[in-house]
């Protein structure tokens, strides 16, 4: 079995790369579980720099190969924000990054928008491969649903007819942006189990 570190401390994220990248040749190790806190400064001016970053950091340091993930929200009327600030978008949690968006989004018209998650699968020796998922949608009004986390609640997806946070944990794993650059990474799998 090959282990495969995930260079993340986001519980919600570790949860659903698990689910979604199960594999019985693979052994997921999540940053959480090594206990390491190490903060890498994403300093890249686009998300797969940023996942490069991460991934070639945390491959070096533990000699196993690594995948990051650096994902966001794009929203056209706001050309293209908030982007690889997503996360920090407002300067405080979830709820507050979809306040600020919605307040933004008040007088636009054109309300499209997508998901994207880049993934990078690095090695040790610093050869990475890149992964790239996107889900379009719709910004909503308001928030709905209990569910997912980051933006969920005010991404619409038109082909459910419901915001990301109203579905299923098992229905978003098939249809996400991570899960479409998982299903580009899974294609490699061969590669990572008969890594030396």
């Amino acid at each position: 079995m090959t282990d495969l570190i995930i260079a993340s401390q986001n519980v919600h994220k570790i949860r659903e790369l698990s689910a979604i990248f199960n594999h019985k040749g693979i052994h997921l190790i999540s940053l959480k579980e090594l206990n390491d806190n190490d903060d890498v400064i994403e300093d890249g001016h686009s998300f797969l720099e940023n996942a490069i970053i991460k991934a070639s950091y945390f491959a070096k340091k533990y000699q196993k190969p690594v995948i990051a993930d650096d994902s966001g929200l794009v929203i056209h009327a706001l050309d293209g924000r908030p982007g690889i600030y997503s996360a920090r978008y407002s300067g405080g949690d979830d709820h507050q990054n979809n306040l600020k968006v919605l307040k933004e989004m008040q007088d636009k018209e054109n309300r499209d928008a997508y998901f994207v998650s880049v993934i990078v699968l690095c090695y040790p020796n610093g050869v990475y491969k890149s992964y790239e998922g996107k889900v379009f949608g719709i910004i909503a009004i308001e928030e709905k649903g209990k569910n997912g986390f980051g933006y969920d609640s005010i991404f619409y997806y038109p082909d459910l007819d419901k915001n990301f946070a109203e579905l299923d944990s098992e229905i978003k794993n098939q249809i996400s942006h991570r899960a479409n650059a998982l299903k580009q990474l899974k294609e490699d799998i061969d590669e990572i189990i008969n890594y030396k």
